[in-house]
């Protein structure tokens, strides 16, 4: 007989009710908890008739660190059950979703799925090639965790002390996956991204001072490579073009993706240098409608 799964607390920061919310209700038994998290009053959502299965969370503004840390702070210390389950509200989740990380967990233990990130504007869309390989390829290779789709228990971590340093930084999972040993499955879920060209611009800087801040080996590493890929590219034109192609061509592949982006690696490429140093140029970047100030792991100022 199979064993049942225990009680879980699935967290979800979102300042809207949004059709990921009535997805995830689905899939509760009465056992497990839904934590809506919102920043204040102010947000929509603490204005709106949700049902009563779901439990609103005012995590306040932050301070000194990301909202969306803040966010997932106020919902640890919310959650009643020691399986925990984070999620965001910007792609689908199946209707076997939960019971999947559920099994996964109890084969692997800390478990993660993957973002796929499909660009809504000019500059998302051309970099789509290269949020394959940073944002996808190589955290399912190296075990990076991802806040959208992640399980874990209370005993996998330092809750205390984790949620503390959480209060202090932007990376929620960045930083959890320096708490935390995780599993990666290749599940793989399609997250749009920007919208406008600055919006990408922002997102990308985050990104960008997300592994300097958090591996900063890999950053140095990255950008050796990436420099040697664009002198390839500025030498060799037309090999370089072919190759990069079929190389992101099995890199859809292998993540199972059917976008004609693979398409765009050679120019990708290209904007990639450009691209990193910019946004380790860059003083601050906009997130969620905040400004913030990010100079060391945990020395973030929100100053708008």
């Amino acid at each position: 007989m199979t064993k049942a799964n225990p009680p879980v607390s699935v967290i979800m920061p979102t300042v809207e009710w949004q059709s990921a919310c009535r997805e995830i209700l689905n899939q509760l038994r009465e056992i497990d908890e839904l934590l809506i998290v919102c920043d204040t009053a102010d947000d929509p959502i603490a204005n709106q008739n949700i049902p009563s299965s779901a439990d609103l969370v005012m995590a306040g503004a932050p301070v000194g660190c990301s909202g969306k840390a803040n966010a997932i702070a106020a919902g640890m210390e919310a959650a009643s059950n020691d399986r925990i389950v984070w999620t965001d509200d910007d792609f689908v989740h199946p209707p076997r979703w939960l019971d999947e990380l559920h099994a996964d967990y109890n084969t692997h233990g800390p478990v993660s799925e993957v973002a796929f990130f499909v660009g809504q504007d000019a500059l998302s869309i051309l970099l789509e090639p290269v949020y394959a390989a940073g944002g996808s390829l190589i955290p399912l290779l190296e075990g990076q965790s991802w806040a959208g789709a992640l399980m874990f228990d209370r005993s996998d971590v330092d809750i205390e002390h984790f949620i503390e340093e959480l209060r202090q930084t932007v990376s929620d999972d960045g930083l959890l996956s320096e708490h935390v040993d995780f599993t990666v499955v290749r599940r793989v879920r399609q997250v749009e991204i920007g919208g406008t060209i600055r919006a990408s611009l922002e997102r990308h800087t985050r990104f960008t001072q997300l592994v300097w801040h958090h591996d900063r080996q890999n950053m140095l590493s990255l950008l050796v490579v990436s420099t040697l890929v664009a002198v390839f590219c500025v030498a060799s034109p037309l090999l370089a073009a072919v190759c990069l192609t079929g190389i992101y061509a099995g890199i859809y592949a292998y993540l199972g993706v059917r976008r004609w982006t693979f398409l765009l690696a050679y120019p990708a490429a290209l904007l990639q240098v450009p691209l990193f140093l910019y946004g380790l140029w860059r003083d601050t970047f906009v997130w969620g409608g905040r400004r913030y100030r990010w100079q060391s792991k945990f020395n973030v100022s929100v100053e708008s």
